[in-house]
């Protein structure tokens, strides 16, 4: 019997239909020993639609992130004194190097502005009340996990842009004391602290990622995909399974790399000479705007604090909003709070972008 019939209610001694063909049949036996059609869930239909398909898109730049980085990986030299040289010949030397560096460059773009939409979504539908609340706190982790990917990647590349976050990445981790030795060269003398970033970047924080992706889509099956606020329940659901639903995310990620693939050709990433130690003359890519004016209005420690303060509050946001309203009308204080965040990150966003157009 296989788990399809299972899940229809077979009885547990009945013989299980043969399906001609040779492929059906080894679909079948491979199900039966892997389960794969546990997918096959029915779905609400509009969760067929674009923005509730964000996570999935958000796992589709994840994958192409991985192929290029496993690509570039294999050029990349993490060492200070060769890191520079080895992105600037795998740019010009390698077949489809510079390609490869841009669709990575823009996957994580996308990735960073993706999950934040889903994010975004999620909030104003109040998709993570009860019971949700973990999977919030997962996303959430992911979200902080993508965040510190694009900064790792950033000093990479170990040009003056690079040289200059690691700089302030040190800065915040003396904050830290005994918690922040582990972002500093401090931890040990015998491995530079590039290779260490790079660890991070290609192993750690990937890891860490697909850990919490997989727990993610445990408890989306399990909980099931959340109800829209604005439609009456209970809804129809759909007679296409949540196999079918994969199929339009795999085809909104097609239109997603090719939009990627454009970028890569024709906006490919700036790479700026070897770092010069003393001085700061860049301004970080623009996900970190939100916070760069900090230092120079409060200093250093401000950066930690915001960091902090802003995570923290996206962190605790199903246990702060406790009620069981659902539709953004009805949460004036939850949608409120939102919209003065976003708007205040907004505005520091576009005050770097006016006022500082090279750096410091």
């Amino acid at each position: 019997m296989t788990s399809e019939d299972r899940g229809r209610g077979a009885a547990p001694g009945a013989t299980a239909p043969v399906r001609p063909g040779r492929f059906h049949r080894a679909v079948d036996a491979i199900d039966e020993r892997m389960g794969i059609r546990a997918l096959a869930y029915p779905v609400p239909e509009h969760a067929n639609n674009l923005s509730w398909s964000l996570g999935g898109l958000t796992a589709v730049s994840f994958v192409i992130l991985l192929a290029t980085g496993i690509y570039i990986a294999q050029f990349y030299n993490p060492m200070p004194e060769d890191a520079n040289q080895s992105v600037r010949d795998l740019v010009a030397d390698v077949w489809l190097g510079g390609f490869a560096r841009g669709l990575h460059f823009w996957a994580a773009q996308a990735m960073f502005v993706i999950v934040l939409l889903h994010l975004l979504r999620v909030y104003f539908h109040a998709s993570y009340k009860k019971p949700r609340e973990g999977n919030w706190v997962v996303g959430t982790a992911m979200f902080l996990l993508t965040f510190l990917a694009v900064f790792t990647g950033t000093i990479l590349k170990w040009d003056q842009e690079g040289y200059e976050a690691l700089m302030h990445n040190l800065d915040v981790a003396k904050l830290l004391g005994g918690a922040g030795v582990w972002f500093t060269p401090e931890l040990t003398d015998r491995v530079p602290i590039l290779l260490r970033l790079y660890t991070a970047h290609a192993v750690i924080i990937p890891g860490l990622i697909l850990l919490l992706f997989v727990w993610h889509a445990l408890l989306v099956k399990r909980h099931r995909i959340s109800s829209h606020p604005e439609i009456p329940v209970p809804e129809k659901e759909t007679p296409e399974p949540f196999t079918v639903h994969l199929k339009r995310v795999a085809a909104f990620g097609l239109v997603l790399l090719g939009a990627l693939t454009v970028l890569a050709v024709l906006v490919p990433p700036v790479l700026g000479p070897t770092s010069v130690a003393g001085i700061e003359v860049t301004r970080p890519l623009w996900m970190f705007w939100w916070f760069f004016p900090m230092e120079q209005w409060f200093g250093v420690a401000s950066i930690a604090y915001v960091i902090a303060g802003v995570f923290g509050l996206v962190f605790l946001v199903p246990f702060l909003d406790r009620s069981p309203r659902r539709r953004w009308r009805e949460r004036p204080y939850a949608t409120s709070a939102a919209l003065v965040l976003l708007a205040a990150l907004a505005a520091i966003t576009v005050q770097v972008w006016i006022n500082n157009p090279k750096g410091h």
